[in-house]
C-alpha cells in the first residue's frame, strides 16, 4: 500500500493563517492601509500577492481602501480589506454602499479597545455591534468570527466563498488575541480547497438583467470588461441597476437583499456544541474567549457543574436556532464577552425569560481568564 501522506505543519499567527488562506482563496486583489494589529495582513498580502499574479496597494486611508476593493471586486477579482476598530468606523460608509450594490468583498476587522484610537494594542470585542449595524439603513451582511488560529484560515476562506456564493460583504471579525497568537497548524493541499465563484450571466449582453429579482435573490453578475453594460449606484435602484423611488420596485429590491441571506441562513450560521449532550448550564462564546471557557470546562465539570460550551462562530445573522435548541435542557446560559455584553442582548433575546441569561464583561484590554468563567459561573448555577 502507498505510505499515507505526512501533513505539513506550521507555526502561524492568526492574521497569518488569514493572508495564507485570502492566498488560497483566490484573493487576488488587496488595499488597505497599516494598523494595528492588523498590520501583518498586509505586509504578508505585500510579499505575496505579487507572486500569484494578485495586486497590493496600500492607499492613502482606509476609506480608499475599501473604495478600491470594491472597484477590483466589479472588475471581477476576488478582494480583501483588512483593518481595525478605527479604520472600521472609516469603512462603513462605502460597506453600504457594497452592500447595496451587492459587490462581494471580504472586509477583516482585528478588534482593539475602543472608542477612538482606544487601546491599539489591546484585546476587545466592542466591534460587535458596530459590524452587524454600524452602516446605515436597513442591510444584511454576513460576520463570522475565528476562535483560533485554525478557524482564522478556515473562516477566511468562509468568508470569501459566502461573498461570491450571496453577492454580499463579509466581514472577519477576529480580536487581537487570535491575530497575534501563534500555534502549529496543518494547512490543507491548495488542490482541495473549495473556491466558491460568483454567478455570471449566461445570456446575450442585450438580455443581461443586473439585479434579476429571481428565486434565489441572487442575480448573475458580470465583470467590467466583459462586455455587459450596466448601472452601479448607491441609490436603492430598479432591476436594470437604475435609480428608483417607486414604493414597490423599493420594496421588492429591499426584501430581495435580505430574502437571499435568508435562503443560506442554515449554510451561513456555523455553530459548535462542546459537551452539550447532558448540559444543564451553557456558556455561549466566540474568539479567543472561547479558548478560555475550553479551559475551564473540565474544571467545572469537576464541581459537579453540568456545564457545555455553544461556539458561535457566525455572529450575524445570528444563529438562534442554535441557542433554541438546546434552550429547552438548560437552566442558565453564561455570555463571557470583552465588551459590556453585545451578543449577551441577542441571547436574552432570543431565550425571551425562559432561562436565566447571566454575561460577564470584561473591558479593561486583557483577556478574560479560564479561572474568571469559573467564578463567573457561580452565578448561574
Amino acid at each position: 500500500m502507498p505510505r499515507k501522506k505526512r501533513k505539513e505543519y506550521r507555526l502561524l499567527q492568526g492574521n497569518e493563517a488569514v493572508a495564507e488562506a485570502a492566498i488560497m482563496g483566490g484573493v487576488r486583489f488587496f488595499a488597505g492601509y497599516p494598523i494595528t494589529p492588523a498590520t501583518e495582513i498586509a505586509e504578508i498580502l505585500s510579499d505575496k500577492l505579487p507572486e500569484v499574479g494578485g495586486k497590493f496597494i496600500q492607499m492613502e486611508d482606509e476609506i480608499g481602501s475599501i473604495a478600491a476593493v470594491i472597484g477590483a471586486s466589479l472588475g471581477g477579482v476576488k478582494s480583501l480589506t483588512a483593518t481595525s476598530g478605527p479604520g472600521f468606523s472609516l469603512k462603513q460608509e462605502n460597506l453600504g454602499f457594497a452592500a447595496i450594490a451587492e459587490v462581494p468583498l471580504v472586509l477583516v476587522n482585528v478588534m482593539r479597545g475602543g472608542p477612538s484610537t482606544g487601546l491599539p494594542t489591546s484585546p476587545a470585542q466592542g466591534d460587535v455591534m458596530q459590524a452587524r449595524w454600524g452602516t446605515h439603513g436597513d442591510h444584511p451582511i454576513i460576520v463570522l468570527s475565528p476562535s483560533s488560529v485554525k478557524d482564522a484560515f478556515d473562516l477566511t476562506i468562509k468568508a470569501i466563498n459566502l461573498s461570491e456564493k450571496y453577492r454580499n460583504p463579509v466581514i472577519l471579525l477576529m480580536d487581537e488575541v487570535i491575530a497575534h497568537m501563534r500555534a502549529r497548524v496543518a494547512l490543507p493541499d491548495e488542490s482541495k480547497i473549495t473556491r466558491i465563484d460568483r454567478i455570471k450571466p449566461n445570456m446575450p449582453p442585450e438580455w443581461y438583467v443586473p439585479y434579476e429579482n429571481n428565486i434565489t435573490g441572487v442575480p448573475a453578475m458580470a465583470s467590467f470588461g466583459e462586455g455587459y453594460r450596466y448601472h452601479v449606484t448607491g441609490l436603492v435602484h430598479d432591476e436594470k441597476g437604475f435609480p428608483t423611488s417607486k414604493p414597490k420596485e423599493v420594496e421588492d429590491f429591499l426584501s430581495r437583499l435580505f430574502r437571499k441571506i435568508e435562503r443560506g441562513y442554515r449554510e451561513i450560521c456555523m455553530i459548535k456544541y462542546h459537551q452539550m449532550d447532558d448540559a444543564e448550564y451553557a456558556i455561549i462564546t466566540y474568539g479567543s474567549v472561547t479558548l478560555s471557557a475550553l479551559s475551564a470546562l473540565p474544571a467545572l465539570r469537576e464541581k459537579g457543574v453540568k456545564v457545555g460550551i455553544l461556539e458561535l462562530k457566525t455572529l450575524w445573522p445570528f444563529p438562534r436556532f442554535a441557542v433554541e435548541k438546546v434552550l429547552p435542557n438548560i437552566k442558565g446560559f453564561l455570555v463571557p464577552e470583552m465588551n459590556i455584553g453585545q451578543i449577551y442582548r441577542e441571547v436574552v433575546r432570543v431565550t425571551g425569560g425562559r432561562a436565566e441569561v447571566k454575561k460577564f464583561s470584561k473591558i479593561n484590554g486583557e483577556m478574560i481568564t479560564p479561572q474568571e468563567i469559573v467564578k463567573a459561573m457561580k452565578g448561574v448555577v
